[in-house]
Formats: C-alpha cells, structure tokens, sequence
C-alpha cells in the first residue's frame, strides 16, 4: 500500500504558512486602524 501523507505535506505546509500570513495581515491591519481611531479622538 502507498501513502500519500508525504505527498499531501508540502500542501499543508503552504497551506498553513498562507493561513499565518494572512491572520498576521488582518491583525497588523486591526492595530493600525484602532490606533489611528484613538489618535483621531
């Protein structure tokens, strides 16, 4: 029988780098407006 957990590993990998990358953008991107809206009060 052949596996494909070896094959299917690089994709999750990437998968969750993406995953990462774009939780990371919104959280930056939350900071920056909520400090904006606080310097703008």
């Amino acid at each position: 029988m052949r596996t494909n957990k070896a094959d299917q590993e690089p994709v999750l990998k990437g998968t969750f780098a993406s995953v990462m990358l774009l939780g990371a953008f919104l959280a930056i991107t939350w900071v920056a407006v909520f400090l904006l809206f606080l310097y703008r009060q």
